[in-house]
């Protein structure tokens, strides 16, 4: 090296510049003094290979790509970078998927070799820890209890991902057990995980219990995201975390290698931060499954071209019938949110909607409660067998039986044995009162469906048959002559109808909660397999959102509460 001149001295001080940082990196230990400054570079991505990814959606990704501008493996590199940066702070991926990259080379080989499969070839996305995938990641609801089992096979929608050439980078963190396990607990928690938080405020519930879906799409982390629904767990995350969450018909999405909860009323949801990334999702999973007998419904009900076919602008809104169930679910929502959403309505009015007020649920004084989610609002009126909970906790304990069945390398096969599980590791898991802070309840929600022993009683369907007939006659009677109804979905008790019908939301970005910093959503409703018409229409109101800008713009995070340390979240406040 001497004999060719090389300049020692020259050499070691450029490499030792390579290595110093050009700017700051945030602490992975909370900041003492947080700026505007703070916040910017929480929002900004670096550049992707020299492109801007931030806030791209999947059309523009795939530009780059089609281009030779960026391939799929520098794009799955950067999203994990992106993982590092907020990890410390928001935790919104349990695991990265250690063949990330091997799979995103061979979509890039693939696309060298002329073959696209479609609009999701070479996207990295995220699926919720209770979404098997038969790889090196762990498929666990959050439970240290599932920790090292094996799953027989890839859920069906995660195979149908595959199919489509997207690459799944990893597991999004999750309310442990879906918020199956307590009915006193933090949400966004698990014993695997920890904490994860909403970037908007990271003292408040984030949503749940697709947490980590939500938060990772809101922050930049990924694209797009699945999470599961029971009741609520698509909508509430979304709106909570200013993206837009799809909520489908119970039977359009396969349920197959999904952690269960209720085979009634589970289904699997997409996150995106435009309602069109989230449909390109769910076009990718919809579909019939042998696994699924539910999924047979949607035979001759679903669009041959998908979903995406049903996009479009804000022009769609005019002659369009939406109606406002307020008794039903307006009048509960807090003022604030009231005065911004009816805003935002009567933007949809000026581009040519029909508005019609009062279009109540049929009985909503008696299905929806006043105070608040309560899946056994049945109970607090004194009536079990017309309560939620009454067929959930039997059908999870049914349900969780036989996919606890397929399981390698575990003893767990029982809601038994969680409980027992758990018992020997009380504190980890919280199980009793006040062992641990984020289950605060202990495991009162598994021990409740352990004590009803899987009975389909007289309670159980007398239950089951009331929420599912009610609700769906009160949606169904309330639509009459409507494309869809609109309603705030931070008003828990809007997807806890649909969720018990087993029918559809979608909710998109709306405003933000001046005090908490928390934004809110509004949702579109509708009928069984009515996802067609409720594309439709969102993806109209978000263009029109687009075109009005200002206000009606989907609002970046703004971490407050940021030098809090990230410990189980103190206030499930919903309305906040």
């Amino acid at each position: 090296m001497a004999g060719q001149g090389v300049n020692h001295h020259a050499t070691v001080s450029k490499l030792q510049g390579s290595m110093l940082l050009d700017h700051d990196y945030l602490s992975q230990y909370p900041l003492q003094n947080i700026s505007i400054n703070t916040v910017t570079s929480l929002n900004t991505l670096d550049l992707c290979n020299g492109l801007v990814i931030e806030e791209a959606t999947i059309d523009q990704l795939q530009k780059y790509m089609a281009d030779g501008k960026l391939t799929s493996v520098q794009l799955t590199a950067c999203y994990m970078q992106r993982v590092f940066e907020v990890e410390r702070y928001i935790n919104p991926v349990l695991q990265l998927n250690p063949d990330a990259l091997k799979i995103a080379k061979k979509a890039d080989s693939e696309r060298r070799a002329g073959h696209v499969r479609g609009s999701l070839h070479g996207i990295p996305f995220l699926i919720k820890d209770n979404i098997a995938s038969k790889d090196r990641l762990q498929t666990a609801a959050g439970s240290l209890a599932l920790v090292g089992s094996i799953v027989p096979r890839d859920a069906f929608v995660v195979s149908r991902l595959r199919r489509a050439g997207a690459v799944l980078m990893g597991k999004a963190t999750l309310s442990e057990w879906a918020d199956m396990r307590s009915n006193i607990y933090s949400e966004g928690y698990s014993a695997t995980a920890g904490q994860s938080r909403s970037s908007y405020n990271l003292t408040v519930n984030p949503g749940g219990s697709s947490s980590g879906s939500a938060i990772a799409v809101a922050n930049n982390v990924i694209p797009i995201a699945l999470g599961t629904e029971t009741d609520g767990s698509v909508i509430n995350p979304a709106e909570r975390n200013g993206v837009v969450g799809i909520k489908p018909t119970v039977g359009l999405t396969s349920r197959a290698g999904v952690v269960p909860e209720s085979i009634h009323q589970d289904t699997v949801g997409t996150f995106g931060r435009t309602v069109r990334d989230a449909v390109y999702a769910l076009d990718a999973i919809y579909g019939v499954d042998h696994r699924d007998n539910y999924t047979f419904a949607q035979k001759e009900k679903t669009p041959p071209q998908g979903y995406a076919s049903f996009l479009s602008n804000k022009t769609a809104l005019q002659g369009a019938r939406f109606g406002l169930p307020w008794q039903s679910f307006w009048a509960l929502a807090d003022p604030e949110q009231q005065f911004i959403l009816l805003d935002l309505v009567k933007l949809i009015t000026s581009a040519g909607a029909t508005i019609i007020n009062d279009t109540e649920i049929t009985n909503y004084q008696t299905l929806v409660s006043p105070n608040g989610w309560n899946w056994d609002y049945g109970s607090t009126r004194g009536r079990a067998n017309e309560s939620e909970y009454s067929y959930v906790k039997v059908d999870f304990y049914n349900n969780l039986e036989a996919y606890l069945s397929e399981l390698r390398n575990t003893t767990i096969r029982s809601v038994g044995d969680v409980v027992q599980f758990n018992n020997e590791h009380a504190y980890a898991e919280g199980a009793s009162p006040g062992l641990n802070p984020a289950f605060e309840s202990g495991q009162d929600g598994l021990l409740a469906s352990l004590a009803s022993g899987g009975q389909m009683n007289a309670t159980y369907w007398e239950a089951l048959s009331f929420c599912q007939t009610s609700t769906r006659t009160g949606i169904d009677d309330a639509l009459s002559n409507l494309d869809a109804l609109l309603v705030p979905p931070d008003v828990g008790q809007t997807y806890q109808i649909a969720a018990q019908a087993g029918y559809p939301m979608i909710t998109i970005p709306a405003g933000v909660h001046s005090k908490s910093g928390m934004p809110f959503g509004l949702a579109a409703m509708g009928t069984a397999f009515g996802e067609a018409k409720l594309v439709k229409y969102a993806s109209a109101i978000e263009d029109l959102q687009k075109a009005a800008g200002g206000k009606y713009q989907r609002a970046r995070p703004q971490w407050l509460g940021l030098n809090v340390d990230n410990v189980p979240v103190s206030s499930q406040c919903f309305g906040c």
